[in-house]
């Protein structure tokens, strides 16, 4: 069956499949509240992979270690309570829009005998399922199945018993057009290298009446990397920055009694990219002008830098590019997990604004884990993010003896 998902990735992709960069007009509107967001390539190495995180609010950072914390900060591994394991999500993707988008995510981790450190892998796999191509006179093209993946490997030590730090390596695959002839351009997969580094704090205290507790903080920078190209002679304007990524956060986790514990965490991340301008001007022309703001055409670098003072909309606009999420687990006999979560971005960067809500089940060496989206913000009066669901698995393992 024809479907024009073409428009459908450009709306939700937006900077990876433009050719040219982007070029925002003023409409005389107050500077701070108009729309301004900022485009990346492969924003699906971006999206919470995990069925546990994504059940609080995408939080991951500064939360208890697991298999999957490869995605948000690999320095938690060498405090996990198994030894090793590994896990796999599946989630379908804008399921109110299209039946066969997917992401999955395969990880794994080893901790090594000397409990102060771990090596760990994942792969982020994201199928955008069948694509009918047109040519640019409308007339229906062949159907193809673009997709993207990255393969990560990172290595955690502790540094003293509460303090622990994590690199992580990562290659990027991206190919959305399949060699098509795009807007006039030979077209080509992208490819990229990035890099993670995170910190990870993690002490127990003993709180009255015999009960602990255990406080968490983390920092991470993730997916430092080369810009990225999908034409075959490209420009600078051609190539896009990846979405590199602050995080901070801070958790706590109170052990009620023998049976119960409930955590409560908070983290905030904003976009380590800079800031696109406003023009004036046709924006389809190469004529327009910068108004306000710092053109984009930076190194990545500079772009990192650049990227906490250049809003054209100054600090206001600064802060609404700051990202930050709530969430809650309860466990009860480390049996049963019910979660909470909520997500929010602002309405002029994006306006992904969610609540999640997540259950896990552990029995042995075997975990299942579900969590659900709830938005609360409307798009066209139907947001696309809508009925989203990730089902995850995971193996954890113990040595005999240590």
């Amino acid at each position: 069956m024809q479907r024009r998902i073409w428009i459908l990735l450009v709306a939700v992709f937006a900077l990876p499949l433009c050719l040219k960069a982007q070029k925002n007009p003023v409409t005389g509107q107050e500077l701070g509240k108009m729309y301004n967001t900022i485009s990346t390539a492969v924003p699906f190495v971006a999206m919470a992979p995990d069925a546990r995180s994504a059940g609080m609010g995408d939080i991951g950072v500064a939360t208890p270690a697991d298999l999957n914390s490869q995605h948000y900060n690999a320095a938690k591994y060498p405090f996990m309570k198994d030894d090793f394991g590994f896990s796999l999500t599946y989630s379908p993707w804008l399921v109110n829009l299209v039946n066969d988008m997917s992401l999955a995510y395969l990880s794994g981790a080893y901790k090594f005998k000397d409990d102060r450190s771990a090596i760990a892998f994942s792969l982020l796999y994201f199928s955008m399922g069948d694509v009918t191509f047109t040519t640019e006179y409308d007339q229906v093209g062949n159907t193809y199945k673009p997709n993207e993946f990255s393969i990560d490997l990172s290595y955690s030590r502790k540094l003293i018993d509460v303090l622990s730090i994590a690199v992580t390596g990562r290659f990027i695959y991206s190919n959305l057009t399949l060699g098509q002839y795009v807007q006039g351009e030979d077209t080509r997969a992208g490819l990229a290298g990035a890099a993670d580094i995170g910190l990870y704090y993690n002490q127990d205290f003993d709180l009255k009446n015999a009960q602990t507790g255990t406080l968490m903080a983390g920092l991470s920078i993730t997916n430092v990397g080369n810009k990225l190209s999908y034409v075959s002679n490209p420009t600078e304007e051609d190539k896009n920055f990846l979405p590199a990524t602050l995080r901070l956060g801070i958790g706590f986790n109170w052990h009620i009694d023998d049976y119960n514990s409930i955590g409560f965490y908070g983290e905030a991340s904003k976009l380590l990219v800079p800031t696109p301008p406003f023009y004036t001007g046709d924006t389809n022309t190469d004529g327009s002008v910068i108004i306000i703001g710092n053109p984009v055409d930076c190194n990545v670098m500079q772009g990192i830098f650049r990227s906490f003072s250049d809003a054209p909309g100054g600090f206001k606009e600064e802060m609404q590019e700051i990202m930050w999420s709530l969430g809650a687990e309860w466990w009860w006999r480390d049996l049963l997990a019910i979660r909470a979560g909520y997500f929010h971005e602002s309405l002029y960067k994006g306006n992904r604004q969610y609540f999640t809500l997540g259950v896990g089940l552990r029995y042995k060496m075997i975990g299942l884990d579900f969590s659900y989206l709830i938005p609360t913000s409307q798009v066209s009066g139907s947001n696309p993010l809508k009925n989203t669901l990730r089902i995850g698995v995971n193996f954890n393992f113990n040595r005999k003896s240590r």
